[in-house]
């Protein structure tokens, strides 16, 4: 049994210490930038400037960006939380401040980098490659051999092709169908996906 610290108050870190205390875990400090008065897991929420940033500890923050500057500010140990109701394949890598949330399907040899949220029920089938930083929303499928950049966002209900590249710092929005690779900072929207910028 790990005791793993959380950086963050929101309802995100609400779900990743559920997470922790279903895989047999145990939530210790919780951190955030404005505590106010915060409680999480029935915790007092510190400031970094009343109590230190230890690890093992995963970074409850949505936004991919805050989240890379957090990882960046705070060279800890970081943990991994994987929710028990999941199915992931044992050939699959998972990078350290990565969570995988409730009935996510993680398939054959795929690769997901570190600090990355998979989401409730989302799909990531075989030997896809998901770069570090990247937040994979609620119900959003990734079919075979589909590779997601470095700090980009797949949005609710998207689907994205088998074979497809989504490049860094894209967003891909709810419920878009992704049919064309998509260029390093790039939005796509609707079915099928289009660019907007």
């Amino acid at each position: 049994m790990a005791t793993i610290n959380i950086f963050g108050a929101s309802g995100h870190a609400k779900v990743i210490a559920d997470i922790i205390r279903a895989s047999g875990d145990m939530v210790g400090e919780v951190f955030d930038d404005l505590p106010e008065d915060k409680i999480i897991d029935g915790r007092k929420v510190y400031s970094p400037k009343e109590k230190d940033v230890e690890g093992p500890m995963i970074i409850a923050i949505g936004s991919n960006k805050i989240r890379r500057l957090l990882a960046e500010r705070y060279e800890v140990d970081y943990a991994k939380a994987l929710h028990p109701n999941t199915s992931i394949s044992s050939s699959v890598e998972i990078g350290n401040g990565s969570v995988v949330m409730a009935g996510v399907v993680i398939e054959a040899d795929t690769l997901i980098g570190k600090h990355c949220i998979i989401n409730t029920s989302s799909s990531i089938n075989h030997e896809c490659r998901v770069g570090d930083f990247v937040h994979i929303s609620p119900n959003a499928t990734l079919c075979g051999g589909v590779e997601v950049g470095e700090g980009s966002w797949v949005g609710a209900g998207a689907v994205v092709i088998q074979g497809i590249r989504i490049g860094k710092n894209c967003m891909v929005g709810a419920g878009a169908v992704v049919i064309r690779d998509v260029p390093d900072g790039t939005m796509v929207v609707g079915n099928p996906g289009r660019r907007i910028r």
